[in-house]
């Protein structure tokens, strides 16, 4: 994977956060992620951030395991092994939603973890880039991507006066890859945390 350049900027307080992630985006930079110590409500939205389809993904999961209870029941009672139980017809919808409940839940369940893995790229032996070592730590990082048309400089100096603790530029691979950590990205980690 090739690797891209990051302008990594730190921050202390999440009320210096917001309002640079906002300009940020106002002006036209790429925000490649947002790391912070803790959930912060409102900042998928500053950020630009869409709503997520995992609730739709849920349903169409659910919408499987529904299917796959009532055909396979229908499949088994009716054409490949019916048989009568004191008068009880061979396709007894009733007696199919306790499993089919089930299915549904199981599926749905499943299906969503599944798919958020996915969609976070989360795993185990996937990793990605550290931007900074104490990122989900104490301190709030935002990295922006620097396409062919950024100033590094120019991005630099604006984030200058946005209540940074620190700006820095690193080259990293944008995506995920599956392994270890090579033996430089572990000198790195390991030399920041002297440091700090």
């Amino acid at each position: 994977m090739a690797k891209k350049k990051f302008v990594v900027a730190s921050f202390d307080d999440e009320a210096n956060l917001f309002p640079a992630v906002e300009k940020t985006r106002k002006a036209g930079y790429k925000i490649h992620d947002v790391y912070t110590p803790f959930p912060m409500h409102g900042l998928d939205h500053v950020m630009g951030l869409r709503e997520t389809s995992l609730h739709t993904a849920g349903f169409i999961y659910g919408i499987l395991g529904t299917c796959t209870a009532l055909g396979c029941m229908s499949w088994i009672f009716v054409s490949d092994w019916p048989q009568i139980y004191d008068g009880k017809p061979h396709f007894a919808l009733p007696a199919f939603i306790p499993i089919t409940f089930e299915l549904t839940v199981l599926f749905a369940a499943v299906g969503m973890v599944y798919t958020f893995c996915w969609l976070c790229q989360l795993a185990p032996f996937v990793k990605k880039h550290i931007f900074h070592p104490r990122q989900t730590d104490d301190i709030f990082v935002m990295a922006v991507e620097c396409t062919a048309q950024t100033d590094v400089a120019e991005l630099e100096r604006f984030f200058d006066d946005k209540g940074t603790v620190s700006v820095e530029i690193q080259e990293a691979e944008a995506g995920w890859w599956w392994g270890r950590f090579d033996k430089e990205q572990q000198i790195i980690n390991e030399n920041a945390v002297e440091v700090l």
